[in-house]
C-alpha cells in the first residue's frame, strides 16, 4: 500500500494488470469484508516497523541467503509469526488482519507478510503457487532459494520439492521442466484469488452460504471470467434461493465450459430453475 493507508476500490480491480494489482491494500479489502471497522493504517505502521527493524542488520549482511535468514528469524522467532498447524481450516488464518493480530496464519498469508517485509527491504521476492502448501522464492546467482513460510521460511532443496509435488501430480516425480514451471513466480491476482478459494472452501464445508458466495462474488471482482467462480457464486445463490442470480451464473459458466465435467447435471438444475419462481436480489 505504498500510497499510505487507502484500500482499493473492488470496481476498479479487473481492469489492473498483475504487475499493479495490489497485494497488502486488496488482502486487507478481503478482510473487510469480515471486520469492517478495519484500519488499514495499522496494519501497513505494523509492517514498516518490522522492516525498520531489520534495516540496519539486513543492510550488513551481503549474500541474500544470509539476508534472507535475518529476516524469517525476525519474523517467524523473534515476533512469532508461525503456521497454524493446530486449527488449519479456521478462516482466520486467510484474514490478513487476524495473521498480523494473532502472529498466525496459512502459507499464503503468511507469504505476504513475509514478501511484504522483504520487498520494504528492497530485496527482491515472488510467491509461489505450489501444489499443496504456497511457498515463497529468492533469485540466488542462476537459481532460486525457495522457502515455506508456515514452516519458519525453511529453505527447501530441490529433492523435497520434488517429492511435495509428487502427489499432486498422479505421484509421477516431476523433471526440471516441471519443476521450473511450478516454480514460476505468481502473480498477485493468482495469490489473492487462491486466498479467497480457500476462504470459499471452509465456508463451503461449514455451510456457510452467505460467505462462500461472498466469496466467490469476490474472485469475480478480481477476475470477471474466472468459470469456477461463477458456478460457485451460482451454486451459492441457489442455497440461499436467489434463483435468478443462479441461472445468470450457471448459464454463463456452461457458456464457458460446455463440456465441464459438471456440464450434464448443472444444465438438468437450470432446466428444473426453468420452472421456479425467481427471487429478487
Amino acid at each position: 500500500m505504498p500510497e499510505g493507508t487507502r484500500l482499493p476500490d473492488w470496481n476498479a480491480l479487473a481492469a489492473q494488470d498483475d504487475d499493479t494489482l495490489p497485494l497488502l491494500g486488496t488482502a486487507l479489502l478481503i478482510a473487510r469484508d469480515e471486520y469492517p471497522d478495519l484500519d488499514p493504517a495499522r496494519y501497513d505502521a505494523l509492517l514498516q516497523a518490522h522492516a525498520d527493524e531489520l534495516r540496519e542488520q539486513v543492510d550488513a549482511i551481503e549474500p541474500l541467503p544470509l539476508k534472507m535468514q535475518a529476516i524469517n528469524r525476525h519474523l517467524f522467532e523473534e515476533l512469532g509469526y508461525a503456521g497454524n498447524h493446530e486449527e488449519y481450516y479456521d478462516p482466520r488464518n486467510s484474514y490478513l488482519n487476524e495473521v498480523f493480530e494473532r502472529r498466525l496464519g496459512n502459507p499464503i498469508t503468511l507469504a505476504m507478510v513475509q514478501m511484504e517485509v522483504t520487498r520494504r527491504l528492497g530485496l527482491p521476492i515472488d510467491g509461489v503457487s505450489f501444489p499443496g502448501h504456497f511457498l515463497v522464492r529468492a533469485p540466488v546467482g542462476d537459481g532460486v532459494l525457495v522457502m515455506d513460510p508456515f514452516n519458519r521460511g525453511r529453505p527447501l532443496d530441490e529433492e523435497e520439492l520434488r517429492e511435495r509435488a509428487r502427489p499432486h501430480l498422479g505421484g509421477e516425480m516431476p523433471d526440471d521442466e516441471a519443476l521450473y514451471r511450478i516454480l514460476h513466480p505468481a502473480s498477485h491476482r493468482a495469490m489473492l484469488m487462491r486466498m479467497l478459494r480457500n476462504l470459499h472452501g471452509v465456508y463451503t464445508d461449514r455451510e456457510d452460504w452467505e460467505r462462500a458466495l461472498r466469496c466467490a462474488d469476490r474472485i469475480l471482482r478480481i477476475t470477471p471470467d474466472s468459470a469456477d467462480a461463477l458456478r460457485d457464486r451460482g451454486l451459492g445463490y441457489l442455497k440461499l434461493g436467489h434463483v435468478r442470480g443462479a441461472r445468470g451464473d450457471l448459464a454463463r459458466y456452461l457458456q464457458l465450459h460446455p463440456e465441464a465435467p459438471d456440464a450434464t447435471s448443472l444444465r438438468e438444475r437450470l432446466v428444473d430453475l426453468g420452472t421456479g419462481a425467481a427471487r429478487p436480489h
